[in-house]
């Protein structure tokens, strides 16, 4: 049976990094037979063209010659959704495994992970566009009550920030009853998922040096071009996080430094709930991102 590793965890835990450094040690000792590996993203926000610094993107260098996948695969203007990267996630698998490599999904999007490795059927709600007139001018707040009260689940997991999202889940939840309706079907590999994680003040400290890290980098010159290029300050707005608050600095309704306190608290909030989508598979085995050895045996031992 073919064999797939999937590395998960929260975000700023060097899943891209772990990824790569795994994928050049299989190449050059051909653990299981395979011959080398290649790297599907699944990030939510890293699929866009443009969103580079603010996603926290995998450089060409960092790549480190190993093939990457559904990075750069939509335009920013345009809603990918977790059906699209479903069908291309698949196409990918397959073309990996034809070429005799190892397919290694990595990222932070769980919802886009269990897509693929528990073989979801994604529900299939049509857009109420009369629901979303309704929905459009709600705050997120009142959203999220509306949604807490159809799904509380899938409530604790949303981006609680996103208007767009919880409106789709709500239009899904008053179609089908709950957010989502899935069904999981037997699936043609075998899987490991290695998941990172770190003590909750240190993930803290490494989200704080990372947003400084990226605005040095040129963060909102990153937005301030998108804009210019066409992407309006509504569609910042739905991709959530650092697009939100700089697009709101931008605009002026925020200074710099509340932008970047808001985004902290943001960030760390989101990672709070990756880790709560996480922790409810119990087949995923945590590691600190410095046990590299642990990994390694891990991964070699289910090559094997």
């Amino acid at each position: 049976m073919q064999k797939i590793l999937v590395i998960v965890g929260p975000t700023a835990t060097g899943k891209s990094a772990l990824a790569v450094k795994l994928a050049k040690k299989l190449a050059r000792h051909k653990w299981g037979g395979f011959s080398g590996a290649e790297i599907i993203s699944a990030d939510s926000r890293q699929v866009y063209k443009g969103l580079n610094i603010g996603t926290g993107k995998i450089t060409e260098k960092e790549t480190r010659g190993v093939p990457h996948y559904l990075l750069d695969a939509a335009n920013p203007k345009n809603r990918f959704t977790v059906i699209n990267f479903q069908k291309l996630a698949r196409e990918k698998i397959a073309e990996i495994c034809s070429r005799g490599h190892l397919p290694i999904i990595c990222g932070g999007t769980g919802f886009y992970i269990e897509a693929v490795t528990k073989n979801i059927t994604l529900p299939d709600a049509p857009p109420n566009e009369k629901l979303r007139s309704a929905l459009r001018n709600k705050t997120p707040e009142t959203l999220l009550n509306m949604l807490m009260k159809l799904d509380p689940k899938r409530g604790r997991t949303i981006d609680q920030k996103n208007p767009r999202r919880i409106i789709r889940a709500i239009e899904i939840a008053k179609a089908l009853g709950q957010v989502p309706m899935i069904k999981k079907s037997a699936i043609p590999y075998k899987i490991m998922q290695i998941g990172l994680t770190m003590p909750r003040k240190t993930l803290r400290k490494k989200i704080a040096e990372r947003l400084h890290s990226r605005l040095s980098q040129g963060m909102i010159a990153e937005v301030k071009l998108l804009h210019k290029k066409g992407l309006s300050w509504k569609r910042m707005e739905e991709l959530g996080l650092e697009y939100r608050y700089l697009s709101k600095h931008l605009k002026n309704e925020i200074s710099k430094s509340k932008m970047i306190e808001r985004l902290n608290i943001e960030i760390c909030r989101y990672a709070k709930r990756q880790i709560l989508w996480f922790k409810r598979d119990k087949s995923i085995k945590w590691f600190g991102p410095k046990n590299f050895s642990k990994i390694q045996t891990t991964v070699k031992n289910f090559l094997r």
